[in-house]
């Protein structure tokens, strides 16, 4: 029986988190076949370590799990040199950016199947057929070229969590010691990745989770969730999580019994959510996250400005004001609100795209008035639209388009597409693009983020004296002193590194 290759792509300078996606498809085969994962994170030359693998005849299979932006740098190149060295291999990709762009990711000749979604199903699924030589045209979740046409299977319903097998996290531990899996960060010493569910119940037109789980969400019990962390916490010391979860505080009634369980655990851990949603919690649920350990929570806020959040269809109830009132809202609870907005959306003419943005960093201020510990995160608009929205036509017809050649995706000119700082966007003139990361740097230097723990308190007064009288009297433009104390203290930016 042939043996799995699982390769987890490099996303981060010096930043390894146990690769829970990777990890998941590596329980799916658990006890059926034989795998080992090769992380880019911690390996130190992983193509060498794959063919190493791949020279022993053993293995035949390899799947990759594969995020647009820097996992790219390893996995367009790696696969295209396999295939090429290794032409009986099955290549699979997984993950957003191929259940996104599946069209030149198959066109590339040397990627065999993309799994569409969820793969706990649908890649043993898939091995089964390939190694007993069964169809595979009705297996659910799966892309893959079928002579000159592109084949796409039915998406599978989302199955429940609790389930699914457990993540072998031990197996893990004897090819990559886990403890090196647990940072140091803003939140403890030895920080625990997790995911507790999958998928988001909204339809954000600017969201690649949309077209992938189409509006649906499935989570762990708060048991389960809590068994796995004081599992890793008893065995490794972990002492914080990040929760990976697209939507964590999608349920009010799960996070309390969560809170409930992790509470006597003394662990700080983030999540993400959204504000509509949080903002019906009731005070006693809000108080008792923090009294659980919570310490941050990221919302995507996107844009204060109503018309902006309808043209990206955020959804729900949000509204400029209640962002506001929520940022507010949370201080009484001591939990920091890490706000993101997204700069420089498509308008009809130059003019209402700056007018766009000039709004969004007075709203941005406001925020930080009335409550200045709120963290901001700011994104240039990139386009992952869903298609066939109002907002995927209107991207279209600027005459945006994404690259037709899968390697052209590495070109310095996209890799860092999905960072969202160059996004080569047709609508955004250079000077509205510096104007953004001009107020960015002035915003960074004014209020220095509080999850970048190499920067001491004397070098954050440093930088906020510089920056504070450019804040305060609105002057944006080439703020350089403040780069150079950003750059030579190595300033941590979320939206780029994390925590």
């Amino acid at each position: 029986m042939s043996k799995i290759i699982l390769f987890n792509p490099k996303s981060a300078e010096g930043k390894y988190r146990i690769p829970n996606s990777i990890l998941s498809i590596a329980a799916s085969v658990e006890g059926t076949y034989e795998w080992v994962i090769v992380d880019g994170n911690r390996d130190p030359d992983p193509l060498k370590t794959m063919e190493s693998y791949l020279n022993t005849g053993e293995f035949k299979y390899l799947g990759f799990t594969v995020m647009p932006g820097p996992q790219l740098k390893q996995s367009i190149p790696f696969a295209k040199a396999i295939k090429e060295k290794f032409p009986h291999t099955i290549m699979v990709w997984g993950g957003y950016f191929p259940s996104t762009q599946p069209k030149v990711i198959l066109g590339s000749g040397y990627i065999d199947f993309v799994i569409n979604g969820p793969g706990d199903h649908a890649f043993p699924q898939l091995i089964d057929a390939l190694e007993y030589n069964k169809p595979y045209e009705f297996i659910k979740n799966l892309i893959y070229k079928a002579g000159t046409e592109i084949v796409k299977t039915p998406k599978e319903d989302l199955f429940e969590q609790d389930p699914l097998p457990p993540l072998p996290y031990d197996k893990l531990n004897d090819i990559y010691p886990i403890k090196k899996y647990l940072g140091k960060t803003f939140l403890g010493e030895k920080t625990l990745a997790y995911h507790s569910s999958i998928g988001c119940p909204f339809t954000c037109s600017f969201c690649a989770v949309v077209p992938i789980f189409e509006a649906r969400w499935k989570a762990k019990s708060a048991q389960n969730v809590y068994k796995d962390i004081k599992y890793i916490k008893d065995k490794w010391g972990a002492d914080a999580i990040e929760f990976h979860d697209n939507n964590f505080f999608v349920s009010e009634r799960r996070t309390v019994e969560f809170c409930k369980l992790i509470k006597p655990e003394k662990m700080s851990w983030w999540g993400m959510a959204r504000i509509d949603t949080m903002d019906k919690f009731k005070d006693e649920s809000l108080a008792l996250l923090r009294e659980a350990g919570c310490k941050i929570i990221f919302f995507g806020a996107e844009s204060g400005n109503n018309l902006i959040l309808d043209q990206l269809d955020k959804g729900g109830t949000q509204t400029g004001d209640q962002i506001i009132r929520f940022a507010e809202r949370l201080k009484k609870f001591d939990i920091i609100p890490e706000y993101s907005f997204v700069l420089g959306t498509p308008a009809p003419t130059p003019e209402q795209v700056e007018a766009q943005i000039d709004f969004e960093i007075d709203f941005i201020k406001k925020v930080k008035q009335v409550n200045p510990r709120t963290e901001i995160v700011l994104y240039t608009y990139s386009p992952v639209p869903t298609e066939g929205s109002t907002l995927f036509k209107q991207v279209q017809a600027a005459g945006f388009k994404y690259p037709q050649v899968l390697e052209d995706w590495i070109s310095p000119a996209w890799e860092n597409f999905d960072m969202r700082k160059n996004p080569l966007t047709p609508w955004l003139t250079p000077e509205m693009i510096d104007k953004i990361r001009n107020f960015e740097t002035v915003l960074n230097g004014a209020y220095p983020t509080v999850t970048d723990i190499r920067l001491s308190q004397l070098k954050r007064k440093a930088i906020q004296l510089v920056a504070s009288m450019r804040y305060k009297v609105n002057i944006y433009k080439y703020p350089y002193e403040i780069k150079l104390l950003h750059k030579m203290w190595r300033y941590r930016q979320p939206e780029i590194q994390g925590f």
